[in-house]
């Protein structure tokens, strides 16, 4: 009991995880819908109960999809294809109206080995076309949808190939044109499905089917130009481009009793539709490859995804359209094109002329543009996103035109208050200089104009003009009165220091001269306007803007340390130059007698 008690447990455990395992799978062996119809019969909508049985799966995923007329046979054939008999696999319907309502995957996938790739093939069944009470926008949104989302599209159609047949296929043929269309090298946004036209009819004797497909496919003559033959025509030349993707197969019928197939087994089928039967599963095989969207195989998860996308785009429009896919795929490169846009134009330094702007706009949208042409999906229909594209770069321009306009005014607003505040102080200086103001006036004026860019530019400059003018006008009122006050205190400072500071009669004479000079002419001719045009007047201007300004000294900034450095000068000269060296002054001084007699 010791021995065997752990071993028991162990075995029931071990056969309770076989058994689960097995159940597991068992409930998968069953058709799932994975897309219904709504109540109106007239979109598609997803089932999840099905898709649960998709996203399990972790392999590469392959679809082979079968598609046709109601009533033509394609739930019997997916069963023949997938080794299942009726009551085990697709239901299979003997009354006048569809059976299948949408699209149903068998849960249960076929695993194969492609090009040393395990991939998971699911088999569709489809709703057949032309059932009573649909309309025929539903069919095309089933066809699109089966085209689209299978690696092998199964065209199954009874004895012959009708003009309608054809003329379905032109969404097939614009998503060939679209995708089949790219740049070799590059990955491509999905692979549409390859076309396997399967004629089911009771005579093999006289054409081969390939050949009836070719004469099915071969252009109508149209020697009136009537436009309906020629939208054909369109149709038949377009096919031309699906190549090698395009494959034509005969089956003859399984046997004449067509009600009663699900009850006949193998041994009692037409022994010709039991051979051309396991030909077709090779041919099938064969044509089978894992689904590819933007260049990668999909497992699972990502099938799901790419199918909800696609069934948007499908219901999205009023009809579905190869124009509305490519929308799908191109939406993400739209986005990255534009921030390619954004960077590019962010890379800009703002504020700049509204020239160079544009060209910096339109580098930046040939650039996008570039790169979508280099990406996008789809040949005819990208126009579109284009379109598109074009329409979001010129919003996003706008953004940055007003956000230029912003910046150029805030920038230009600060290089006018900054050159206002300098004519300001301009306009105090303590000792006035007409040099000195022009040479602040120029400097602003030049750092305006090199500065100031932008949109904005113009309107500051007629305002900058305004202001540099009506700040010159004022400076020059003034400064001549101002100059005025300053030479009559200088004078009398002059004459107060040549008299009892420094004692030099030259100084004391000079000063006089200058104050009477000043005061005199104005008494004599009533104002000190008349001054300023005296030629004298002019030579004492020319003197005082000599001394007081010069790109090497500026007596405005420098006076008062300047004063205060003479101011010790002079204080140590009278306090110990004198007594030290005495006055060898070669010009007059005041008291020079006494001061000798005292030296002596």
């Amino acid at each position: 009991m010791r021995i065997f008690g752990p071993l028991a447990v162990l075995s029931v455990y071990l056969s309770f995880l076989v058994f689960g395992a097995f159940s597991i799978d068992e409930s998968l062996r069953q058709a799932f819908p994975i897309i219904e119809p709504d109540p109106g019969h007239t979109k598609l909508r997803l089932s999840r109960e099905g898709l649960k049985a998709i996203e399990r799966i972790t392999t590469p995923i392959a679809a082979v999809a079968v598609i046709g007329p109601y009533r033509s046979g394609k739930s019997f054939l997916l069963n023949q294809l997938l080794s299942l008999s009726c009551d085990e696999g697709f239901g299979v319907g003997h009354l006048r109206d569809t059976k299948t309502k949408g699209i149903w995957v068998w849960g249960a996938p076929v695993e194969l080995e492609i090009d040393g790739v395990k991939t998971s093939v699911f088999y569709l069944d489809t709703e057949g076309f032309e059932s009573v009470g649909k309309s025929n926008v539903y069919d095309d949104r089933i066809f699109a949808l089966a085209t689209v989302m299978s690696s092998v599209l199964v065209y199954n159609l009874p004895e012959t190939i009708r003009e309608a047949d054809i003329s379905r296929l032109s969404f097939a043929v614009e998503l060939a044109e679209e995708f089949y269309g790219r740049v070799k090298g590059q990955d491509v946004a999905f692979e549409p499905a390859k076309l396997l036209w399967l004629i089911q009819r009771d005579f093999l004797q006289g054409k081969s089917v390939q050949q009836m497909v070719d004469e099915s496919l071969r252009q109508v003559p149209n020697a009136e130009g009537n436009k309906n033959i020629d939208q054909v025509n369109q149709i038949r030349d377009s096919l031309a481009i699906m190549g090698d993707n395009s494959t034509a197969f005969s089956l003859p019928q399984p046997h004449l009793q067509r009600t009663k197939l699900c009850e006949l087994k193998d041994e009692e089928l037409d022994p010709m539709y039991v051979k051309k039967r396991d030909q077709l599963k090779a041919v099938v095989s064969s044509m089978i490859r894992p689904k590819i969207v933007q260049g990668k195989s999909l497992n699972g998860k990502e099938f799901v995804s790419f199918l909800e996308q696609i069934l948007e785009a499908l219901n999205k429009g009023e009809i579905p359209s190869t124009g509305s896919l490519v929308e799908v795929f191109n939406k993400g490169i739209l986005e990255r094109c534009l921030k390619l846009y954004n960077v590019r134009m962010g890379n800009v330094g703002l504020p700049r002329s509204e020239e160079s702007l544009h060209q910096a706009h339109e580098d930046s949208k040939a650039a996008a543009m570039l790169a979508f042409d280099e990406q996008h999906f789809g040949r005819h229909h990208a126009k579109k996103s284009a379109e598109q594209l074009i329409e979001e770069i010129d919003k996003v321009y706008k953004n940055f035109v007003l956000s230029n306009e912003y910046q150029s005014s805030k920038l230009c607003e600060s290089l006018y208050t900054r050159c206002e505040e300098k004519m300001d102080q301009l306009q105090v200086l303590r000792l006035p200089s007409m040099a000195k103001f022009n040479a602040g006036f120029l400097q602003c004026n030049q750092s305006f104009e090199s500065e100031c860019v932008g949109p904005s530019k113009t309107n500051y400059e007629m305002r900058m003009m305004k202001m540099l003018g009506k700040s010159k006008s004022l400076f020059i009122k003034e400064y001549n009165h101002r100059l005025f006050n300053w030479l009559v205190a200088f004078s009398l400072v002059m004459v107060v220091l040549g008299r009892f500071i420094i004692k030099f009669i030259l100084v004391e004479i000079g000063a006089w001269i200058l104050f009477i000079f000043l005061e005199t002419y104005t008494r004599m001719f009533w104002s000190s306007e008349s001054l300023y045009y005296n030629p004298v007047w002019h030579g004492i201007v020319a003197t005082w803007e000599a001394v007081v300004y010069s790109p090497v000294l500026d007596l405005d900034r420098w006076a008062i340390p300047l004063v205060i450095i003479a101011g010790i000068l002079l204080l140590y000269w009278r306090c110990y130059g004198r007594r030290k060296n005495g006055s060898r002054w070669i010009l007059p001084l005041y008291g020079s007698q006494k001061d000798d007699r005292r030296s002596e």
